[in-house]
């Protein structure tokens, strides 16, 4: 797959069934669309194309506003965005930025400059909603038109419901705020996980026994904050359990900077640089500060007690529901 920071060079721009939007976790209803522009490029010899958006056009309006916390929460970064897109069967994403000029396009300016002169797109699916361009004054009938003008066709896809409720990332950002891992993995038809590459930290952790594995978290507005039992994926052949924080580690830094920091129990290796993926399984507490380290240690020891209770309760219930069988 190949991926554009903005518009391809010419060269690179042969036509394409494309789709529009932000993608946010790639949940099922993204999935079922993406499926659908697949079949269309396959059908027509087209390149599978999809155009999103960074940063989130809510969070650039936000940011504009002077209102940034009301931002939506980010599902997924843009390495999880772009692997999911990957498992689609997408040939090409175009990462447009968001700005100032973007958002100031009319229609008929996305339409020329952006899906005719800058994609070459042929076949083109959005959601029913769809809107565009400037004060998102450009709809459907908008583009059908276009299409019939310019010769590309545009098509629809209607909801995708779970249990008769539509299937969207604010209700995936809705369920894991109440961390509802169940309910997620239904609405994203996978576990909820973050993934990225170990980088070094204040190696605060060792000096109290709890040495950490640390990620960083690209934006400021995760759609989970807290402690969790979670599982890493990437270092053997079975996950392995452990105990993660994913915040802003209040009693130890004031730059405000997101950190996914997890604890593999009974666990030693070099894995700075190795790109792993957290799952999360269940939450145990919000984020707090403490008023010192010895304070911060007792609750860390907490944590790592209740996650390692909770795998030692999966796995007896495992073998009770096998004695069942």
């Amino acid at each position: 797959m190949k991926v554009f920071r903005g518009l391809p060079n010419a060269e690179s721009r042969a036509p394409c069934a494309l789709t529009i939007g932000n993608f946010d976790g790639v949940h099922r209803g993204h999935q079922a669309l993406l499926a659908q522009v697949r079949d269309a490029a396959t059908r027509l010899n087209l390149d599978a194309a999809v155009m999103t958006f960074e940063p989130h056009p809510r969070e650039f309006f936000a940011q504009l506003a002077g209102t940034p916390e009301k931002a939506p929460p980010r599902i997924a970064n843009l390495r999880d965005k772009l692997q999911s897109l990957s498992n689609a069967g997408v040939d090409r994403v175009i990462v447009e930025h968001f700005n100032s000029n973007f958002a100031a396009l009319s229609p008929q300016e996305f339409i020329t400059k952006i899906l005719i002169q800058g994609l070459h797109v042929r076949w083109l699916l959005v959601g029913e909603d769809f809107c565009f361009g400037a004060r998102r004054s450009g709809n459907i009938d908008t583009l059908i038109a276009a299409g019939k003008e310019h010769g590309f066709e545009v098509h629809t896809m209607p909801n995708v419901n779970n249990a008769g409720v539509r299937i969207s990332s604010s209700a995936i950002r809705v369920a894991l705020g109440a961390a509802d891992f169940p309910l997620a993995c239904q609405l994203l038809g996978h576990a909820y996980a973050m993934s990225g590459h170990v980088v070094h930290g204040q190696k605060l952790g060792r000096t109290i026994g709890f040495p950490t594995l640390n990620m960083r978290v690209s934006h400021k507005h995760p759609a989970l904050s807290g402690i969790y039992v979670v599982q890493v994926h990437g270092l053997a052949e079975q996950p392995l359990p452990a105990v993660a924080s994913l915040g802003v580690r209040p009693t130890v830094d004031d730059s405000g900077r997101v950190l996914l920091e997890t604890h593999i129990f009974d666990y030693s290796g070099d894995c700075y640089g190795k790109l792993l993926r957290v799952e999360f399984l269940k939450k145990l507490r919000d984020e707090e500060k403490y008023i010192d380290l010895p304070t911060l240690t007792a609750a860390i020891e907490r944590d790592a007690q209740q996650a390692r209770a909770w795998f030692k309760e999966q796995a007896s219930f495992a073998v009770s529901a096998t004695d069942r069988i």
